[in-house]
């Protein structure tokens, strides 16, 4: 029985390259798989937290990634205390897992306004609440919004590591790590 399997999924080289192509249409594209990872952080009891966030910026040549939230988020509380987080994304069109180790930098102010500036108005309404973000609340629709530059955040995820894999009749699982040049190296799966 001959291998179902993508070319690109064949050569450590043409993997990674796709992996980058998968981010950015997830970037410009709503319906595809790369535009809504899960970010897992770790909160303040050392207990593992996962929440899907939508995908805003990739940039290949820092082998960065940009996610927008709310300042008064759990998720900025916890990427400040512990500047590390996970991101996953399944494709399941193309069968692949990809799954990234990255440092994170808050970003917060005035240096995000021309940013704050492009997004829609609805966009805007996403970032400023009254009560803040994470508060308890005594009903479900007992908040305000209220957008506001000051609760606008932009996490920053400088990509360390990238783990991925490709379900096929044989699975392939390689690994890139910044310290290697992202070289990669083929790892059982």
């Amino acid at each position: 029985m001959a291998e179902a399997l993508h070319e690109w999924a064949r050569a450590l080289d043409t993997l990674h390259t796709q992996v980058w192509k998968r981010l950015e249409r997830g970037v410009a594209d709503r319906r595809a798989p790369a535009r809504h990872p899960t970010l897992a952080s770790v909160d303040g009891k050392g207990m593992p937290q996962a929440r899907t966030v939508v995908l805003r910026a990739a940039h290949h040549d820092t082998a960065s990634l940009n996610i927008y939230t709310d300042c008064h988020a759990d998720k900025v509380s916890e990427v400040r205390a512990n500047p590390y987080a996970a991101l996953h994304i399944w494709d399941n069109i193309a069968h692949l897992q990809i799954r990234f180790s990255t440092e994170v930098v808050v970003h917060t102010g005035e240096a995000l306004k021309s940013i704050w500036e492009q997004l829609s108005d609805h966009a805007q309404s996403c970032y400023g609440f009254h009560p803040a973000s994470g508060d308890v609340i005594a009903e479900s629709l007992a908040y305000e919004k209220y957008p506001d530059l000051k609760a606008f955040a932009m996490l920053e995820l400088s990509i360390q590591q990238m783990d991925i894999l490709h379900l096929g009749h044989r699975h392939r699982r390689a690994r890139f790590q910044r310290d290697d040049d992202w070289a990669g190296q083929w790892v059982v799966p």
